[in-house]
């Protein structure tokens, strides 16, 4: 009877697996829309971006900010990191970034995506947009004023764009670490190419 029992069990145990696998499975695409025991969370009432609200006064569903809020994340009190001036508006002598291998690697994987275009690999000024408009004369990175400035002032150009409008500003393009990263990719430039003897590592002479 134990025996009997158990195998009607097995039986019924399979049927049902079946039943159930079957009605899942129909083999098919098929154009009637899947069974739903709760479907709350699949046909929520919502606003997407850029839909029109009648909730709201401007008839926008995309809110604005309070006035004087800051996002969660975007505080920008360290005025040196975000800024690349002091206090007292100086420009920052040095990068704040610790400069390794791998800033560097980044800095000069940023670079080549958007400046070697006009200030050429090299950071001589005579990429490829010199070719295609040869009125436009980027600067070059090996000038002795340049070599003389603070870091706070290539990060500042790299974020605002030059003066002249010649160059404009890349701050919504590249973030705040790989800005620096670029500053200390375009130094390791300007080393390389006024590199003396005594710079080489003697293990390397």
């Amino acid at each position: 009877m134990i025996r009997k029992h158990l195998n009607l069990t097995t039986v019924s145990t399979a049927l049902a697996a079946a039943i159930l696998l079957g009605g899942c499975y129909r083999g098919k695409p098929s154009s009637k829309p899947p069974l739903h025991v709760v479907p709350n969370m699949d046909a929520q009432p919502k606003y997407k971006a850029q839909d029109k609200a009648d909730f709201f006064q401007n008839g926008s569903a995309m809110r604005v900010p309070p006035k004087h809020t800051i996002p969660r994340g975007y505080l920008r009190a360290d005025t040196i990191y975000f800024t690349g001036k002091k206090a007292n508006g100086e420009w920052v002598e040095k990068n704040p970034e610790k400069i390794t291998m791998d800033l560097l690697q980044r800095g000069r994987e940023r670079y080549t995506i958007y400046c070697a275009v006009c200030h050429d690999d090299a950071g001589y000024g005579k990429g490829m947009i010199t070719k295609r408009s040869p009125d436009l004369m980027p600067v070059s990175y090996h000038t002795n004023v340049l070599r003389q400035q603070a870091d706070g002032y290539l990060f500042d150009i790299i974020t605002n764009g030059s003066l002249s409008k010649l160059m404009g500003p890349y701050k919504h393009q590249v973030g705040v670490r790989d800005r620096w990263a670029i500053v200390a990719y375009v130094r390791a430039l300007q080393r390389s190419q006024h590199a003396a003897a005594k710079d080489v590592p003697l293990d390397k002479n």
